[in-house]
């Protein structure tokens, strides 16, 4: 049986974090006898996360932490930005790593295309990238 917590008006206690909180720092809920959420923004914000990562992509929190951390605490990609965002395989749904917004967003408008990557990044050094037309509407393209 649980102890019984005296909690003053206008307070509610979280049973997450186990803190008691002003009505503030908690979500409405209509649905709920008092009215409030279940557990203060901080933990339901938390619990919502680890639970998105674990649906998603199959990772806990730990399994995530230890992805950034083997990465040196870096994106994978340009190697300076915090990484925020788990990149995957869309096809098979296997994890590759984390990465920052930008890197993330370069690899979804490439579309995770290799070939596509590859010539971005000759096109990036200065080797661009011409077909030569050959004849009506046939390419034959650079080696």
């Amino acid at each position: 049986m649980r102890a019984k917590v005296l909690v003053p008006l206008g307070h509610k206690r979280c049973p997450d974090c186990e803190q008691i909180k002003p009505h503030g720092e908690w979500e409405r809920n209509k649905t709920s006898s008092d009215g409030w959420s279940s557990y203060c923004r901080e933990c339901r914000a938390r619990r919502n996360r680890d639970s998105y990562f674990r649906r998603k992509y199959g990772l806990t929190q730990e399994e995530l932490q230890a992805l950034m951390e083997q990465q040196g605490g870096v994106c994978a990609i340009c190697l300076a930005a915090r990484p925020e965002h788990v990149d995957h395989d869309h096809e098979t749904g296997a994890v590759r790593g984390v990465l920052c917004f930008s890197c993330n967003a370069a690899l979804g408008q490439l579309k995770d295309r290799p070939d596509a990557a590859r010539r971005a990044a000759d096109y990036l050094e200065g080797n661009v990238w011409k077909p030569t037309l050959v004849a009506s509407g046939v390419y034959r393209l650079p080696s």
